[in-house]
């Protein structure tokens, strides 16, 4: 699978489950969310100003997408609401590896650029080091309309971990 692949899988409307655990606070969150994952032109002034941010060429970017939430926890009666552009940018020599840009992290919510990879079974895994902390993220489907998701927060050093979330996503809109 390459990342064109991956992000026509990932197009959609989903709805998420999500179980985290903050270790730092002892606490268990758990999340319900609507996630919505929507192409976004090439020529997108946001995509070419991101890219421009990072000082690279927007005709380098592949299949550049805007994903959007919606949800709730049982830890803040707050909304849970963002949305953020995904701009992944494959390496031209191999290409299920490649840096993928976001004008809103995961970890912290400033622009980001991590690096990406996915495995030989499909797995997409992103690693991105932030200011103050360190993301990975795994990604994989269980079929064309159930996906799951593992995120870690560790310290910016890479030694501890803030907090794993385990998340399981289903298709709202069916794919046959």
């Amino acid at each position: 699978m390459d990342i064109t692949e991956f992000v026509e899988r990932s197009i959609g409307c989903w709805r998420s489950q999500r179980s985290a655990h903050h270790l730092a606070f002892s606490h268990f969150e758990a999340v319900e969310s609507i996630i919505d994952i929507v192409t976004v032109a090439p020529d997108d002034p946001e995509v070419i100003a991101l890219c421009k941010d990072y000082d690279v060429d927007p005709q380098a970017a592949v299949s550049p997408f805007r994903m959007s939430w919606e949800g709730q926890s049982d830890w803040d009666d707050k909304e849970i609401k963002g949305t953020c552009v995904l701009v992944p940018l494959p390496d031209p020599l191999q290409p299920n590896r490649g840096k993928l840009l976001r004008d809103r992290g995961y970890a912290e919510t400033i622009p980001s650029a991590g690096e990406y990879h996915i495995t030989e079974d499909g797995t997409f895994v992103l690693v991105t080091s932030y200011e103050r902390a360190a993301a990975e993220e795994k990604i994989w489907f269980v079929n064309p309309n159930v996906r799951c998701r593992v995120s870690l927060i560790k310290t910016s050093a890479g030694s501890g971990v803030v907090t794993a979330s385990f998340s399981s996503e289903i298709r709202q809109d069916m794919k046959v």
